[in-house]
């Protein structure tokens, strides 16, 4: 017998992972991978178009979130994003 840890698929985090997808969207705070500026996405610079978008930095310019949801599905880069967080309205901050 031994005391290693069985690791679990991705569908054991599902739980938790579904409030992360249930909050007001521009609250999310994103630290840029670029200056370190901390902010909400709603701060962000927007460019898009049809295709997609990107969520530029304000104070350096670095795309801290790319998203397109042209064809079957949706896809988000978050490349130049170094922490994402998101806080529970139920939670103290």
């Amino acid at each position: 017998m031994t005391d290693e840890p069985v690791p679990l698929d991705g569908n054991a985090a599902a739980g938790r992972l579904a409030a992360l997808f249930a909050v007001e969207p521009t609250t999310i705070m994103i630290t840029c991978v670029g200056c370190g500026r901390e902010g909400p996405l709603g701060s962000l610079k927007l460019y898009g178009g049809a295709m997609g978008m990107i969520l530029r930095c304000p104070e350096c310019g670095t795309a801290n979130l790319r998203f397109s949801d042209a064809g079957p599905g949706a896809a988000i880069d978050l490349r130049g994003s170094s922490l994402l967080t998101v806080y529970d309205a139920q939670r103290q901050r």
